[in-house]
Parts: C-alpha cells; sequence; structure tokens
C-alpha cells in the first residue's frame, strides 16, 4: 500500500499517463468513424444491396487489417526500450523494420484476400447484385492495405517514442478525409460504392503519408544512423518476428472467444444474438478508453526497461492502474444505472430491448473484470515479453472453454458467465507471469539489448 500511495502522489507520473492516454483515448473512438460514415453515406443510395456490400465488405477488409495488429503492438515495446536507452540507431533500424514488415504482409495479404473474399462471400449466399458489389468494393480497398498496416506500424513506433499527437494526427487525418471524400465522391459526383471505396483508399494514404513526414521532426531529436547491413541479416529480424508471431497467436485466441459467443448466441435464437452484440458493444466503448491508459502503459514501463529505471517502472504501472480502476467503475456505474438507456440507444425492437435488459448485469461485472488484461498486456507488450501473454491468453482460453461446455444448460446465463471467467482468467493468468517475472527480478534483464 505504501508502494502505491508513494506512485499516486508522483505528480509527473501522472502528467506523462495522461499525456499519453488522453490523445490514445481520442483516436481510439475515432477509429469506427470510417465504417460509420461510410455506412451513413451508402445508406442514402437507393438500394439496399448497395448499403450490404460496403457493410460486408468493410468487414472483409476490417478483418485482414484487424489480424495484422501486431505490427502496431510488437513495433511499440522495441522503439520505447530503444528510446529509454536514447539509442537514436536503433530507433531507426525499428522504424524501416516495422515498415518493410508492413509493406511485406500487405503484399502477401494482397495475393491471399482474392481467394479469401470469394470463399467468405460463397458461405454467405449472398444475391448477385450484392455479390458483385461486395467484390468490386473489397478489391478497391485493396489498394489502401499497404498504407493501413504502415499507418500500425508508425502508430506503435510513435507510441515507443511516448509521442502520442502523431497518433492522433494520423487517425484524424484519416477519418477526415475519409468523410470529406465519402461525401463528395458518393453524393456529389455519384460514383457510388465505389466512390466510398475510392475515399477510404485515399484517406488511408493521407495518413500514411502525413505519419512518414512526422517521422522526420521526431528523428531529429535522437541523432544515430540504423546499422543497414544487419538489415540483410537474419538475426537482426528475429527479435521482432518472435513477438510479432506470439502476439498473432494470442490474437487469434482472443478472436476464438468472441467467434464461439457468437456461435453460441446464435443457437439460442435471433433476440439473444442481437441482445448480446448490442451488450458487447458497451465492452468496446470500454475498451476503447481503457486501451488508452494501456497505451500509456506500453510506452512508459518499455521506456523505463530500456532506461533500466525501477522506479519509473513501478511508478507508471501503479499510476496507470489506478486509473485504470477508476475508469473501469465508472463504466460499471455507467452500465448498472444508465443501462437501459444505453441498449435503448441502440435499437428499437422491443424484443431485443427486453432480452438485453435482463443481462445487463453481466455488462455491469466486465470492465471491472476486463481491466486488469488490458492492463497487464501493455506491461507485457512495453517489456517486449510476448510469449509470457500469448501463454496467458491460451491458457484463459483453455479454462474458459470447459466452464463455457459445463454451462450450456444454463444458456444465455452460462454464456455470459464463462465469458466473465473468461476475462477473470486472463487477468490472473497475466497477473500471475508478472508476479512471477518480478520475484526472479526479469522485468528488468541484465542485458536490456537482448530486446532487439
Amino acid at each position: 500500500m505504501n508502494l502505491f500511495k508513494d506512485a499516486w502522489r508522483h505528480t509527473p507520473t501522472h502528467h506523462r499517463v495522461w499525456a499519453l492516454a488522453a490523445p490514445m483515448i481520442l483516436s481510439n473512438l475515432s477509429v469506427p468513424m470510417v465504417a460509420l460514415v461510410d455506412s451513413a453515406v451508402v445508406g442514402h443510395l437507393p438500394h439496399a444491396h448497395q448499403l450490404g456490400a460496403v457493410a460486408v465488405g468493410s468487414s472483409l477488409y476490417t478483418l485482414l487489417v484487424w489480424a495484422m495488429g501486431f505490427l502496431r503492438m510488437g513495433t511499440t515495446g522495441f522503439a520505447a526500450q530503444a528510446c529509454g536507452r536514447g539509442d537514436g540507431g536503433a530507433l531507426r533500424q525499428i522504424l524501416l523494420q516495422a515498415l518493410l514488415l508492413a509493406l511485406g504482409f500487405a503484399l502477401l495479404l494482397g495475393l491471399l484476400a482474392i481467394p479469401f473474399s470469394g470463399w467468405a462471400l460463397g458461405l454467405m449466399n449472398p444475391s448477385a447484385e450484392l455479390d458483385t458489389l461486395t467484390r468490386e468494393f473489397f478489391q478497391m480497398r485493396l489498394l489502401g492495405l499497404p498504407a493501413a498496416l504502415a499507418s500500425y506500424a508508425l502508430v506503435g513506433w510513435f507510441l515507443g517514442n511516448q509521442n502520442a499527437r502523431a497518433p492522433l494526427a494520423i487517425l484524424l487525418c484519416t477519418n477526415l478525409f475519409n468523410a470529406a471524400l465519402a461525401l463528395w465522391f458518393v453524393l456529389g459526383l455519384e460514383w457510388g460504392v465505389l466512390g466510398a471505396a475510392r475515399a477510404s483508399v485515399i484517406a488511408e494514404w493521407s495518413g500514411a503519408l502525413l505519419g512518414l513526414a512526422l517521422t522526420r521532426r521526431a528523428l531529429r531529436r535522437t541523432p544515430g544512423r540504423p546499422d543497414w547491413p544487419a538489415l540483410r541479416r537474419w538475426v537482426s529480424w528475429q527479435p521482432l518476428l518472435g513477438v510479432n508471431r506470439d502476439i498473432f497467436i494470442r490474437t487469434l485466441a482472443l478472436e476464438l472467444v468472441f467467434f464461439l459467443i457468437t456461435v453460441q448466441g446464435a443457437r439460442l435464437g435471433d433476440a439473444t444474438v442481437a441482445a448480446n452484440a448490442l451488450l458487447l458493444n458497451g465492452l468496446l466503448l470500454t475498451a476503447h478508453a481503457l486501451d488508452g491508459l494501456a497505451h500509456a502503459v506500453e510506452a512508459l514501463c518499455g521506456h523505463a526497461i530500456g532506461a533500466r529505471d525501477r522506479d519509473a517502472l513501478r511508478r507508471s504501472l501503479l499510476v496507470s492502474g489506478g486509473w485504470s480502476l477508476l475508469a473501469s467503475l465508472a463504466f460499471a456505474l455507467l452500465f448498472l444505472v444508465g443501462g437501459h438507456q444505453f441498449v435503448n440507444l441502440q435499437s428499437d425492437i422491443s424484443e431485443v430491448r427486453e432480452v438485453a435488459y435482463h443481462y445487463l448485469p453481466y455488462l455491469a461485472l466486465l470492465p471491472l473484470l476486463a481491466v486488469w488484461g488490458y492492463l497487464l498486456d501493455g506491461l507485457f507488450i512495453g517489456a517486449t515479453r510476448a510469449r509470457e501473454m500469448r501463454n496467458a491468453m491460451l491458457l484463459a482460453v483453455a479454462l474458459a472453454v470447459p466452464v463455457g461446455w459445463l454451462s450450456q444448460g444454463l444458456g444465455n446465463h452460462g454464456l455470459w458467465l464463462a465469458f466473465l471467467c473468461f476475462m477473470l482468467f486472463r487477468g490472473i493468468s497475466l497477473g500471475a507471469m508478472a508476479w512471477r517475472l518480478h520475484r526472479r527480478d526479469a522485468w528488468i534483464p541484465s542485458d536490456v539489448k537482448r530486446s532487439f
């Protein structure tokens, strides 16, 4: 308790946490704007299959891009540690490696995307009009894939440099350009669905180019040169690729949980699956805020590890943890008191509303259990210890699946209990691994450069 009090009274740490967290919370909240703007603009076109094409095509594209989230998370930890060491050469090398990986994965996904979209649409069995228009929209969106993945890498690199304003600028530029161009292309020039896709592509490239321009200013503060010969050696890529691999596996495991919830909920009826979707939007809202604080943990803890500053590491984690707990309590209270209004804002279907009302207590509990997973993920990412983060996620899934299986007789109550248990197991497993590393004094290794 004394350690927490000492950390909480350290005003500079509070300032550093919120200097990073506040812009990232705003950035996170701006992300859904692209899909919302596309849907709102195309929703004014005369045919339902036009809106359907944007919805389905955007979902397929988002799935591909979201799976590459390790480009952001993996880059942050390495950049933060290099920044903590004051190693300008390593910062440049990390940026180059991250951008080259983004380009490589964009080319690979571009080759796989066409057959993937054909397979996915075959499962959906859409009408001929919807199928054709969705393919056209999706293929046009693929032109923005290199820019979208480059933006992931750039955002991660800037966060590692404790610069949250640049990611905010990148995301706001992307979303504002998308909104303006979508209105012009779709309604002004009457380009229809393809106009929405073209607007998104131009917006993604605008954000990525802005991010590249901003790196020049950031690099002036830390002189150095990248190790060009090292870029041709496999050994210099292994740490970053290993971390990215583990984060990718962890992400797939997390996605599996949400997929199983959707599948099991669908078996319980249309009203139930729809109500669960409305309630899970509350988790997304919570995640946007808590992720902003987790991003601060990534940057500050990674910087402290690079600087070999144990006091800064402890203060950053405890102060961020305190604010994360307060935020989770606020969201729990919001859903407990204003849950009915939250549901009503999303749907006016009485049957779906009634089902959602019934399960609101679970939603109120969710932030209190989920917060620890978000917070500790930030610590492990900043420390570039993705293997432990991956193992904790796999352990949480392995423990939660039997709970879900045994509670099937409880219907949707059992499904929500299993999901809450998963979030609890995730936090406990990460906490246990974090404590084990703390007992071994392994958060700041004897050779910090092992991480790069």
